[in-house]
């Protein structure tokens, strides 16, 4: 599908689906908005525009330059560089918990990205080796 339609194609279609899965919850929304300081509304609306829209976008440009599998193993990058930028930024101390946690994940990310030694030789266990190419070549001769 990305390889079809624009990045903001996709995140406009993306904001619509949203929205329209939203309407039932329309009236309650005037009414809560119409009781909500002006601050929690402009947040509100902030948070909709921008880091939505932006995410959308980017992860929609992302796709149509490389394969979902790919995209969706680079996520596993984010709550790595979320700990390294508050502990640079904010001060915020990783503890030994989130630490080996972090750790775990990733280490499961790993084993689930390898490739087993049959898998790499191309071949179904149990199964014959396929030929190297010199000895399908001597074989042709």
């Amino acid at each position: 599908m990305y390889k079809r339609q624009s990045p903001l194609q996709v995140t406009t279609f993306g904001c619509l689906v949203g929205a329209v899965l939203c309407l039932p919850f329309a009236g309650q929304l005037v009414q809560e908005a119409a009781d909500a300081p002006a601050s929690a509304t402009l947040n509100m609306v902030y948070l909709g525009i921008f880091p939505t829209a932006l995410a959308f976008t980017t992860w929609a440009y992302a796709l149509s330059r490389t394969t979902a599998s790919k995209m969706g193993a680079t996520t596993y990058a984010a709550p790595a560089l979320v700990v390294l930028m508050s502990w640079l930024f904010l001060g915020e101390v990783p503890g030994l918990l989130t630490l080996v946690g972090g750790a775990l994940c990733l280490a499961g990310v790993a084993v689930s990205r390898s490739r087993s030694r049959t898998a790499a030789r191309g071949g179904a266990p149990g199964a014959a080796p396929e030929p190297r190419p010199e000895e399908a070549a001597d074989s042709a001769r």
